[in-house]
């Protein structure tokens, strides 16, 4: 989502590939972009702020401090930077209004939007590994690497906003506000502006990124592949328990793993989506205008909808409801 979007983000700026729509057809796409995004915007946000003070809630008021939690609320957080980073200036660049970002404000907007979006990748691969291995059985060699503590999780969200910030460190020389060049704004809709890097440090960051990419989404397809296996076994489990007509009740840790594996589902669907649309684009002759914001909508995807899944999966609201 961040290596091949790197690569089209700089194609996409250069001068010679413009494709035009008529104007009333063009005008109104901008109308739908614009409620779109504000809509993902408004409701990813408000849905991340609720999951977060639920886990918080649970976090300080539950007797037992639990790591899952503590993971949810940080991936959270990351999303929330990641749509007030992107969604925002967006949604207000696609309204007309004045462009309040200097060159440092750009700098500044996209570098935390794009550590935001590693670290959640990050994140997303420990939530998937952790609970991997809490609902593994007791005989299996990965339950010594159970947190004994949930702040035993606090040194992976050091080293996540350290390695992401490193990897990104190029965009701080590759940003330029839009204000110092007008026609930027009203081509491409935006109030950043993404200058063309040298082959050298193109050569250094790409391999950086896709490395992180590869490890980490390497690590939560295997996580992800061995909770399905044990929750295939548990099923199997139960259907032998219903057919001896004995009680079962399926244990809070099984029932979060499914959540996690719902949560990964929305993850690996707007990734590689968003890839396959980025090399298209990558590749691609034109501008193509639908497909350019499509894109848009899909590198919001993840950070509106993964609280969504959250709060239909585990019932947050209702929780958060009874809590009051």
């Amino acid at each position: 989502m961040s290596v091949i979007t790197d690569a089209f983000l700089k194609k996409t700026l250069h001068p010679g590939h413009k494709v035009f729509l008529p104007r009333k057809e063009k005008m109104i796409l901008n109308f739908i972009k614009k409620i779109i995004v504000l809509f993902m915007t408004m409701v990813g946000t408000l849905g991340n702020i609720s999951v977060s003070m639920n886990y918080m809630f649970s976090w300080w008021a539950g007797p037992k401090k639990k790591p899952i939690h503590l993971i949810l609320i940080h991936l959270a957080f990351a999303n929330i930077i990641i749509l007030l980073g992107k969604g925002l200036p967006k949604t207000m660049a696609a309204f007309g209004l004045r462009n309040f970002l200097d060159d440092i404000g750009c700098k500044t907007l996209i570098y935390l939007e794009r550590v935001a979006r590693g670290v959640s990748i990050c994140t997303s691969s420990l939530l998937t590994v952790v609970q991997a291995i809490i609902i593994s059985p007791r005989a299996s060699g990965w339950r010594r690497f159970r947190p004994k503590s949930a702040w035993h999780i606090l040194p992976f969200f050091s080293f996540f906003w350290v390695l992401n910030s490193l990897i990104s460190m190029n965009l701080i020389h590759s940003i330029t506000s839009t204000s110092l060049n007008t026609s930027q704004l009203e081509n491409e809709n935006n109030y950043c502006h993404f200058m063309l890097e040298s082959q050298k440090t193109k050569w250094i960051v790409l391999p950086l990124m896709v490395l992180r990419d590869a490890v980490f989404q390497g690590a939560m397809g295997g996580a992800s592949g061995y909770m399905v296996l044990l929750l295939h076994k548990h099923h199997q489990h139960v259907l032998y328990l219903q057919n001896s007509k004995l009680l079962y009740r399926t244990p809070p840790e099984l029932r979060a793993a499914q959540s996690v594996l719902l949560l990964m589902l929305c993850f690996v669907f707007f990734y590689w989506t968003d890839c396959a649309f980025s090399l298209f684009l990558s590749l691609s002759l034109g501008n193509n205008f639908l497909m350019t914001n499509a894109q848009h909508f899909l590198a919001l995807g993840y950070a509106t909808f993964s609280p969504l899944v959250l709060i239909h999966r585990d019932g947050l609201l209702t929780e958060c409801w009874h809590a009051q």
